[in-house]
């Protein structure tokens, strides 16, 4: 594993400590509609301390109606020294884009950045110094989530919290640099995307849980850094985190299918819950046990996530402490229903070669 501890700091990339296969950068963006937040995510892209003589960006678009594309163009120019290539991604959802842009990259390491995020300027210099130690073959580091607006920042905090989304530690760990199963905005090296393949083109979701359960597959290494750093901007009304985390537990579904190993035991833990109460509300009308279940069940809830946001909103401010509450059940119950959802769906798929 790497000696780097989390108090060394990477000041600026000197090419001359890289070795030449591993110097070149290929930047990997997929995006729809982002015209909000795409100029400082690219510019965060376009500033790093890395060379540019050795950095390329694609950015997916799937094939914006707003003015992302303007916004774009208008940023690149004022970087020439940085080659930016728009591809269009006509199916819309991240894996197609991202194998389109697999197609065409040149770099001995390849890093995906989001159009929601904002990366350090000295985001891949960190990221391809780990690459380059050999022993990882995939890194990214601990998110900070934000928001703009009062509800957005309280559904940021929720999302950084172990009882919003359970032991995610690319969300939860910031101080610790350890192996994990996954990474956001994660840099790989050329020979392990080339040893995995393209990424799956069903998922609409949960596409980079299941690529980076395929590297590890394989044998490969998955760390987290706590000197890589980033901001993502969270979701800024509880309808759009419902319909996120809808089709976070909706996909999972598939991944499990694929590959029943990947998946652990808190991600089965708001399906039980939603089940428990969908199937004691049925039946409450006819069944006193079953009324009681249901009944303790959203009790013994109620109380965890009152407890939950009293002690996040005495640490981030007693100001979220009216909007935590309804942050994490919409957390907790649009990914388990979505997750419902999606074996009554996918029943049939069982059986299909993994």
């Amino acid at each position: 594993m790497p000696t780097y501890s989390p108090s060394q700091r990477v000041n600026s990339f000197d090419a001359a400590d890289t070795p030449q296969q591993l110097r070149q950068v290929s930047v990997v963006m997929p995006i729809r509609n982002e015209a909000n937040t795409i100029s400082r995510c690219l510019e965060a892209v376009l500033n790093q301390d890395y060379p540019h003589s050795d950095m390329e960006v694609f950015v997916i678009d799937g094939m914006s109606t707003d003015n992302t594309r303007d916004i774009i163009a208008s940023v690149a120019s004022r970087y020439p020294d940085v080659s930016v290539t728009i591809l269009d991604n006509p199916r819309q959802i991240v894996a197609p884009g991202l194998n389109a842009a697999l197609d065409q990259v040149n770099g001995d390491i390849i890093v995906r950045i989001d159009g929601h995020c904002e990366i350090d300027p000295d985001y891949i210099s960190r990221c391809v110094a780990y690459l380059q130690t050999g022993d990882i073959d995939g890194v990214g580091g601990p998110i900070q989530t934000i928001g703009k607006t009062p509800l957005s920042e309280t559904i940021a905090l929720g999302m950084s919290s172990k009882f919003g989304v359970g032991g995610s530690a690319f969300r939860t760990v910031t101080d610790k640099a350890m192996i994990v199963d996954t990474v956001a905005f994660p840099a790989y090296t050329r020979r392990i995307v080339e040893q995995a393949g393209k990424f799956d083109e069903e998922l609409v979701r949960n596409q980079d849980d299941e690529y980076n359960y395929r590297i590890r597959a394989l044998g490969g290494t998955i760390f987290l850094a706590p000197d890589i750093h980033s901001r993502y901007h969270s979701r800024g009304t509880l309808p759009s985190l419902w319909r996120q985390y809808f089709q976070y537990g909706y996909w999972k579904v598939r991944v499990m299918q694929k590959h029943p190993r990947q998946m652990s035991l808190r991600q089965f833990v708001p399906p039980t819950f939603v089940g428990v109460l969908l199937v004691s509300g049925l039946l409450s009308p006819f069944n006193r046990t079953m009324r009681r279940l249901g009944f303790g069940v959203a009790l013994l809830y109620a109380a965890a996530n009152l407890g939950a946001s009293i002690w996040t909103a005495n640490k981030h401010g007693r100001q979220h402490l009216a909007r935590l509450p309804a942050v994490f059940a919409a957390l907790h119950v649009s990914y388990g229903l979505g997750f419902l959802v999606g074996l009554a769906r996918f029943a049939n798929r069982w059986r299909e070669r993994r």
